[in-house]
């Protein structure tokens, strides 16, 4: 890599750049200061540029491009066209000509997989030329609100590999890009940044603007005073352990976002323990975090009763100490309102730096397995918050609710991190259970982003009015597959579409999300916008997330097009598991996170989850995925509008086939032969129907309505 060719220009991947041999660079947006730049890199070189046939340019690249001593050739896309054109490439390659193209502007929208049509696309690269991939980044297109204003006075020009020959293919471009795009993004200065830093001066700036709202109780928090408290409280907490994690068993609201920030503000790292967990499970979480402190509540230890409490003197109750730190708070409160965000930071002695060392503490589900110990950095959350942040972009004045468990990954970053930093007011309830009392509170709030699982949209199908969900912009799910009746019935009667995203608790956790496709701006001939959602695919990949497709069995490469094994690379990608290098090596390969999903991504940069590796069967040398085949049943039974999951599918030992298929059924009298005919008459392969039907009181779930795949294994087993 070489340094930085200007004070605000940034280089990677310049080693790319071929020295004497033509090449055709395509970029996924070219603005007119990027072009500069860009031409500077080439300046012993001959540069010729190609331009869209009657599409108009921004006026200073327009400009440009019709300068005397610039060369530019139009070109069309129109099938009889085609020869012509790819001629005259193929002669200018020829004569080691660096061949530009120039996107138009209202092709970029920030964190997609590629901002330029994919007919162009395709017609560029069917020239066979070889190709040189381009990423441009503007960090101030999508940025954190407290990232320094130096840092966003850059462009980054990110080059991936040069493709040649049959390498050349609209896949290829698309892994490259990405890969470019990570690149970029993790070069970012803030991600050096120290998580509680980027909270202290979130709170600082937006203290009186921004607040929580309990909606449990109605009272009120503003950030200005959450700051206080929170500092108070971590003094408190580094007088009671010097352990370097403190656990907190609490719900949503004020209590569990306050003791999150002092926590940090302790110099500690924050362990929300899953407390609807078994007791094994939970006490294994204990051990492997070595915690000897728990930050909770009164109310909450009476309510959750059969929860295994440590005993009373490791518990900090956090109703408890407050009331006894009043002086110290309103003496903070006075002095956060005077002093600089900076020298608060100072006198509570909080570091600016944290990058890769532990920020948070997380533990998986437990789906398929014992709890793992998910070890997120700094740089972890922070990318994430920017990314996810800079994707779903609402304002000042938007209003989040967080009901999610903050044990829950995407409940941690999405509704504690991330309001704080960017400053958006956070509407707090304890239970995501509870749709009708949220759906009141998303009326009276004027909620804008409602964050779910499908197990919980459908508790909004029964219990929420239309007019209730109004004010929702955004309503994302995660955690487990949408189904495609469901999504549509949500529609229907909110007229809100329902926009499915992905993630895991190792990506901190959002890597994909589809969004609404904005409103056009203007008029005149600027080219619609590619898409921004596809039902069925969980969205295109945000800002710095690389995907990378391989074979399931040999981990050899395979086209992004292709299904295989879902690789991620970015700077959201976990450190590693708690204690567990082995199994850290297993999914960690050269910074790639090896999911464990099974999925493709489509020609406009859509990623599709086909299933779970552990949600698939080898049965007879076939890989039969188990979703795909719940899918089926519950079509075939008429059970896809109902308002809870009726069936599963679990993979059990088989001698003859490797493998069988068990179908659990919480739906009582179901006959095995009777299902079977059903589907064989909707073309179901025999391989794929269940030859046995274990009933159940009900289907094993976890707390957010994720499948609990152990629990399911363990009903098939009787």
């Amino acid at each position: 890599m070489s340094a930085s060719t200007a004070s605000h220009l940034e280089l990677i991947g310049d080693e790319h750049i071929p020295a004497k041999d033509g090449v055709m660079v395509i970029p996924n947006r070219l603005q007119f200061q990027d072009l500069l730049h860009l031409e500077k890199s080439f300046e012993s070189r001959r540069v010729v540029f190609l331009i869209e046939r009657g599409f108009g340019y921004d006026p200073l690249l327009q400009a440009h491009l019709e300068k005397d001593d610039v060369e530019a050739i139009e070109f069309a896309s129109e099938e009889s066209l085609r020869e012509t054109f790819k001629k005259q490439i193929h002669e200018l390659i020829a004569d080691d000509v660096v061949l530009i193209f120039v996107p138009g502007e209202s092709c970029t929208r920030v964190g997609q997989i590629q901002t330029v049509p994919t007919k162009v696309l395709t017609f560029l690269i069917e020239v066979g030329a070889p190709v040189l991939p381009l990423f441009v980044e503007h960090p101030a297109d999508g940025c954190l609100s407290i990232e320094n204003i130096r840092d966003l006075d850059r462009i980054v020009l990110s080059f991936g590999k040069v493709l040649e020959r049959e390498a050349v293919t609209l896949a290829n471009y698309q892994e490259e890009i990405l890969g470019a795009g990570e690149a970029a993004f993790s070069r970012r200065p803030i991600l050096k940044m120290h998580l509680a830093w980027a909270l202290l001066r979130g709170l600082k700036k937006h203290g009186a603007t921004d607040k929580i709202i309990d909606g449990n109780d109605g009272s009120e928090l503003r950030f200005d005073k959450l700051l206080a408290a929170a500092i108070v409280l971590a003094q408190h907490i580094q007088q009671e352990t010097e352990q370097p994690r403190v656990g907190i068993i609490l719900p949503p609201g004020k209590g569990g976002v306050l003791a999150n920030l002092a926590v940090l503000f302790a110099g500690k790292v924050p362990v929300n323990l899953n407390f609807t967990a078994g007791e094994k499970a939970i006490a294994s979480c204990i051990e492997q975090s070595g915690i000897d402190k728990f930050i909770t509540a009164d109310p909450f230890v009476r309510k959750m009763s059969r929860f295994p409490w440590p005993p009373n003197k490791q518990l900090i109750f956090i109703e408890r100490v407050l009331p006894q730190l009043k002086s110290k708070i309103a003496l903070w409160y006075l002095l956060a309102k005077i002093l600089p965000a900076g020298l608060i930071a100072s006198l509570i002695k909080l570091p600016k730096k944290g990058d890769h060392e532990e920020a948070v503490l997380l533990f998986t589900s437990g789906s398929s397995g014992d709890p793992k110990g998910v070890v997120l950095s700094h740089r972890n959350l922070l990318a994430n918050v920017n990314q996810f942040g800079s994707r779903i972009d609402l304002k000042s004045e938007d209003k989040v609710l967080g009901c999610l468990p903050l044990f829950h990954s995407f409940g941690c970053t999405v509704t504690l991190w991330y309001p704080i930093i960017e400053g958006l007011t956070l509407v707090t309830y304890p239970s995501p259970l509870d749709t009708g009392k949220l759906a009141e509170l998303i009326e009276s709030h004027r909620i804008s982003l409602i964050l779910a699982t499908p197990t919980f949209l459908r508790g909004y199908l029964r219990k929420a009015k239309p007019e209730q969900l109004a004010s929702a912009k955004l309503v994302v799910t995660g955690a487990e597959k949408l189904p495609t009746k469901l999504a549509e019935a949500f529609h229907k009667r909110f007229g809100k579409p329902v926009l499915e995203g992905y993630g895991l608790t190792e990506t901190s956790p959002v890597t994909n999300v589809n969004l609404p496709d904005p409103e056009p701006e203007g008029s005149g001939d600027r080219r619609p916008l590619l898409p921004s959602h596809r039902p069925g695919s969980v969205g295109a990949p945000i800002p710095g997330v690389a995907v990378r497709i391989t074979d399931p069995n040999t981990d050899e490469p395979l086209p992004l097009h292709q299904s295989g094994m879902i690789w991620l690379k970015g700077a959201n990608i976990f450190e590693g598991y708690l204690g567990q290098p082995e199994k850290t090596a297993e999914v960690i390969r050269h910074d790639w996170f090896k999911t464990g999903d099974i999925g493709r991504v489509d020609e406009d940069g859509f990623l599709y989850i086909e299933g779970r590796l552990s949600r698939f069967s080898k049965i007879g040398g076939e890989m039969v995925p188990h979703e795909t085949v719940e899918a089926l049943i519950n079509e075939a039974l008429g059970f896809d509008n109902e308002s809870e999951r009726k069936v599963a599918i679990v993979g059990v030992p088989d001698e003859a086939k490797g493998e069988a298929l068990v179908l659990l059924s919480a739906e009582p009298g179901l006959d095995v032969t009777d299902l079977r005919y059903r589907l064989l008459e909707k073309g179901v392969a025999s391989l794929w129907i269940p030859k046995i039907i274990i009933e159940v009181d009900e289907i094993p779930l976890l707390a957010s309505g994720k499948l609990d795949i152990k629990g399911c294994e363990l009903a098939a087993k009787g």
